[in-house]
């Protein structure tokens, strides 16, 4: 995607063809700041400290992680040890074990010598393929987009609300939620976004709201607790989120506050889609609700909030009496019978376990 008119993805090798190179997330919107990762270590805070974040990009930067620990010692124990320091980063997101186990099951059977090329190989292939993926995602939801600015006669605009980011900083490029909200932009049709600011890393007015701006997409920010507002009102068309991991039977395991947008869009009859890569899917687990592991992240992110100041000056503040303890869940998870679609690379499901089966009969086995 564009920033200020240059093709960016975000992970990538640096000119040596093996140092990795990430925009580190936390430092947006205010800095553009790339950071080089040269050993797994890195990797794994990369991840871990939500350097990158995203399911896909989660999983991408694993990858290479397990490529960067290969480089620097291609044993077995080193490649089980890597294997578990990126698989304890962060619990939710499957896309993390997806990638760790693919690079597992290709490395272990090679001679020492052949691992690390062939790490870097798969690793790059994974960024390849997820890029493909989300393209795909965006091709079969813009027809949802256009189809609903027809039906309202071709309004001024079409409005979407979105959650947290999916967008191509949670991937390696396109993003999921937001793929159709690009590829429906550069057609031509009028979409503005309505983005949850998304408490408490507000990585929607921090990133989502960043990176529309930064190709161009109209769009208003709003505070968490307005969505359910905005469509009593007849101001929301659709809702499309991410997920960072769906269940075979289709609940969706997404950034806090997710089923509650879900809730008010059943309320209204507003569509509520989900875009997601095949990746994400969980084929082990029906039940999202009982099985999918919360993460619960330092409470500091609830207490404190990051800033610009009139002066320039970026700073973490307080918003909380002193002694005030916080929790801090990370994901809740949506119930398949609150989701009008899925909308996958190889087309759009009902969110139920045969509408996915019948997309991804390989895995529904």
């Amino acid at each position: 995607m564009n920033v200020d008119g240059t093709s960016f993805r975000t992970i990538w090798l640096g000119k040596d063809g093996e140092t990795v190179e990430i925009i580190d997330q936390t430092r947006l919107p205010f800095e553009f700041i790339v950071v080089q990762l040269d050993n797994a270590g890195k990797a794994a805070s990369a991840i871990r400290n939500m350097w990158v974040r995203g399911a896909p990009l989660i999983g991408a930067t694993a990858a290479y992680g397990m490529a960067l620990a290969m480089r620097d010692d291609p044993s077995d124990d080193r490649l089980s040890a890597a294997a578990d320091l990126l698989m304890a980063t962060r619990p939710t997101a499957v896309n993390l074990r997806w990638a760790v186990d693919e690079m597992k099951k290709l490395l272990t059977p090679l001679s020492p010598n052949a691992r690390a090329r062939a790490a870097y190989i798969r690793a790059g292939e994974i960024c390849d393929e997820d890029v493909a993926i989300c393209s795909l995602i965006g091709d079969h939801g813009m027809p949802l987009i256009h189809r609903t600015w027809e039906a309202r006669g071709k309004p001024e605009r079409v409005n979407v609300l979105t959650h947290c980011n999916a967008g191509w900083l949670a991937t390696v490029d396109w993003g999921t939620a937001l793929a159709p909200i690009y590829k429906a932009h550069d057609a031509g049709i009028p979409v503005h976004v309505w983005v949850d600011e998304t408490r408490p890393r507000n990585q929607g007015a921090s990133l989502t709201a960043w990176e529309l701006g930064k190709h161009g997409v109209p769009h208003t920010v709003i505070v968490d607790n307005v969505g359910g507002h905005l469509m009593q009102h007849g101001l929301v068309d659709l809702v499309i989120t991410g997920t960072d991991r769906t269940t075979a039977a289709g609940d969706v395991c997404n950034k806090i506050g997710t089923y509650l947008k879900a809730l008010a869009a059943h309320d209204n009859g507003v569509p509520f889609y989900v875009g997601l890569p095949g990746p994400t899917i969980d084929w082990t687990i029906d039940d999202g609700v009982r099985d999918v592991p919360i993460e619960q992240r330092d409470a500091a992110e609830v207490t404190e909030i990051t800033g610009r100041s009139p002066s320039g000056e970026i700073a973490a503040v307080s918003i909380v009496p002193e002694g005030s303890f916080a929790a801090n869940y990370a994901f809740d998870v949506t119930p398949a019978r609150l989701i009008t679609g899925l909308i996958t690379e190889r087309g759009v499901s009902t969110a139920s376990k045969a509408g996915l089966a019948e997309l991804f009969p390989e895995f529904a086995g």
